[in-house]
């Protein structure tokens, strides 16, 4: 730089060159971020579709049906006979053919459909709660994962907490269309208030008495209680609803809970509870 303050021709070419340079390289790191998300997109269109030919492979196997059953047992009655509980035990219960499924994968345990929604999906279970984040029904690697119970519960003998677990993708798939349940054109119907689930030992219904969002913590998945400890569980659960449901609970019903992400980033969940309010054997 000359003593006068102007830059020298050869200091100017220098700078000239640094910002090339930088802006290359600002270029080259934009397109590979945009070749990363091509990528990323690809995979995630690949893995839904990949569960969708799952989904109605399932569904064309016409395993499920809805009937009236005369053998069912009422779970824990309310003496209010204004409770619309008694509106719901008269509701069609779910029965699926467990035959194909567990040939396909015998980690098969149940069957789940959630009103007014397109939750439709056999339950898987696994040894832990991270392998069906990352695996599809069939067994193959997938980000989508696929709907699964709590590895700690049994889902032969119900325990007080049934938990299951879903992916709420934004393509409505495994527990995606969940977050349907927050708009009031979903719980403004109360035909929508109602989780089928069969087993191949039972069939069942669930009377949904609470919905809400919250951070991630374990408290809500608890699946073994002392008397008392249920109790608190039943009342702060209820407490906890972001939506007035008529139905009651106490420490003599048995809960399950629904957890999905209810945002992208997985910063809040959706919980779903319900309880036991029809049980026929099989």
């Amino acid at each position: 730089m000359h003593k006068n303050g102007r830059i020298t021709r050869r200091e100017y070419q220098k700078r000239k060159r640094r910002k090339k340079v930088i802006w290359t390289a600002i270029l080259i790191l934009s397109i590979l971020i945009v070749i990363l998300c091509i990528i990323k997109i690809f995979f995630w269109n690949k893995d839904n579709q990949t569960i969708d030919k799952i989904e109605k492979d399932i569904n064309t196997k016409k395993i499920v049906k809805e009937t009236k059953s005369e053998t069912a047992q009422n779970i824990n009655p309310p003496k209010n006979k204004d409770d619309d509980y008694w509106y719901y035990i008269n509701m069609d219960m779910m029965s699926v053919d467990f035959n194909d499924l567990k040939q396909k994968n015998s980690d098969t345990v149940g069957f789940i459909k959630v009103n007014g929604t397109n939750v439709n999906y056999p339950i898987v279970q696994s040894n832990d709660n991270s392998y069906y984040l990352k695996h599809a029904f069939d067994k193959s690697k997938n980000s989508a994962g696929w709907v699964f119970a709590d590895y700690r519960n049994d889902m032969i003998n119900f325990d007080k907490n049934t938990v299951i677990y879903g992916h709420s993708r934004s393509n409505q798939t495994v527990f995606g269309s969940l977050k349907k349940v927050l708009n009031k054109s979903w719980y403004g119907n109360k035909d929508n208030h109602i989780i089928k689930l069969s087993t191949p030992t039972e069939n069942t219904l669930w009377q949904i008495v609470s919905i809400y969002t919250i951070k991630p913590e374990s408290y809500y998945i608890t699946t073994k209680f002392s008397d008392s400890q249920f109790k608190t569980f039943t009342q702060t659960i209820k407490n906890r609803s972001q939506i007035n449901f008529s139905g009651t609970i106490n420490e003599n019903d048995k809960i399950l809970t629904l957890s999905t992400c209810e945002d992208v980033a997985g910063n809040t969940r959706l919980v779903i509870h319900a309880k036991l309010i029809k049980l026929e054997q099989r």
